[in-house]
């Protein structure tokens, strides 16, 4: 039976519903685990940059409107120079 490589308690997993990969809890410490191996089960701290992930992709889509916003701004000052 895999254990919480945080706090050590075991943890109940079919080996059979999970994946390589997965990510779950642990229930008690609640730290983010994932699956690392499959025989044996074994479980690792999963990655926390999955929020930082989504806040660059947010800056990116905002860099990206600011782009077309000053493209505008461009075209509009070559269509009033002509």
């Amino acid at each position: 039976m895999p254990t919480c490589p945080e706090c050590d308690a075991e943890i109940e997993i079919d080996e059979f519903d999970v994946d390589k990969g997965d990510q779950l809890s642990c229930p008690e410490c609640g730290s983010n685990l994932e699956v690392v191996g499959l025989t044996p089960l074994e479980l690792d701290l999963a990655d926390e940059d999955d929020e930082d992930d989504d806040d660059a992709e947010v800056d990116d889509a905002e860099d990206a409107e600011d782009t077309v916003e000053d493209d505008d701004d461009e075209e509009k000052d070559e269509v009033e120079d002509e």
